[in-house]
């Protein structure tokens, strides 16, 4: 069945990238609702912007939505993630400014919100889109590939210069709470250079190293406290892909391959799949396929205590 939020939750705090503070209310909704963004802070004019692929103004940083107004809601990918490894179906997201609130980093914070206050089943069968047909999207040494799976997985490697992420790999099934053990409490991560060059041109003004990223300068990783896991790095891009992808409008039968992958390309992956025929079909869930799915199975105390 699908579900919703048992009650409002709120979050407070800035935006990484702007540096704006924001108020963000996930609200309950109906079945069939989806997942939608709502900016308050606007009286004027369309302020709806649905949570989906096709509405993605791709950029290299984060996941910026942006409707037919030019009304935009930027860094939702984490959020995005936290919805879907929770199995949440249908909510109206409100916030009263332009970003996300980067909070700690990760998605640790809306994960544990949205299990201290519950879901609610809805009297509807969960809908959701089956990968029939592999799809990739290439860029030099980058890629990202969709192929056909009974269930959504997602493997990532990822290989950086600097000696403290270097080469990185991992694979995880996304079903019986996976993504909530494994990856929910990883933060996003950068180098100390690609720091001062953002800051340098009015971008990462809510950055906060130790609080809300990990940042690495060669060998060393500069954040007080040190990493969450040893391959934080990689589990990050893991929890930003999925969230990437839960912008496909419902969950996501499939497995996703990224190597240096990153928003930009898995959007332009799902435009590939959604236009390719044949390639994706919209299925009725049954008890099995819902058991497969991101959210399936999670247990209150696996989800981690850093949040």
């Amino acid at each position: 069945m699908q579900t919703t939020l048992k009650s409002p939750i709120r979050f407070t705090g800035t935006g990484l990238h702007s540096g704006q503070p924001a108020t963000l209310t996930l609200r309950p909704a109906m079945a069939e609702h989806g997942i939608w963004f709502s900016r308050t802070d606007v009286a004027v004019g369309d302020r709806l912007i649905p949570a989906r692929w096709d509405v993605v103004n791709r950029s290299p940083l984060c996941t910026k939505i942006e409707n037919a107004s030019g009304l935009t809601v930027s860094t939702v990918e984490h959020l995005m993630a936290a919805l879907a490894g929770c199995g949440v179906h249908n909510a109206l997201v409100e916030i009263d400014g332009p970003e996300v609130p980067i909070l700690d980093g990760s998605a640790a914070p809306f994960v544990r919100g949205i299990m201290q206050r519950g879901l609610r089943q809805l009297n509807a069968p969960v809908r959701a889109f089956q990968v029939l047909q592999t799809v990739t999207v290439t860029d030099g040494a980058a890629s990202a590939t969709l192929a056909p799976a009974d269930t959504l997985r997602i493997d990532f490697e990822i290989d950086f210069t600097d000696a403290a992420i270097g080469h990185q790999q991992r694979s995880l099934v996304m079903n019986n709470g996976s993504f909530a053990r494994e990856l929910c409490d990883s933060r996003t991560f950068c180098r100390q250079a690609d720091v001062d060059a953002m800051q340098a041109n009015g971008l990462a003004l809510g950055g906060n190293p130790g609080e809300n990223a990990v940042v690495f300068d060669g060998d060393r990783v500069l954040s007080p406290g040190g990493l969450r896991h040893a391959d934080e790095p990689v589990r990050h891009k893991m929890l930003d892909a999925l969230g990437d992808l839960a912008l496909a409008g419902g969950p996501l039968i499939g497995h996703y391959t990224g190597v240096r992958a990153g928003h930009s390309m898995t959007n332009t992956l799902l435009r590939k799949l959604f236009a390719t025929p044949g390639a994706v079909r919209m299925v009725i869930c049954d008890r099995d396929m819902t058991a497969r799915l991101p959210g399936a199975g999670l247990v209150w105390d696996e989800i981690p205590q850093v949040a």
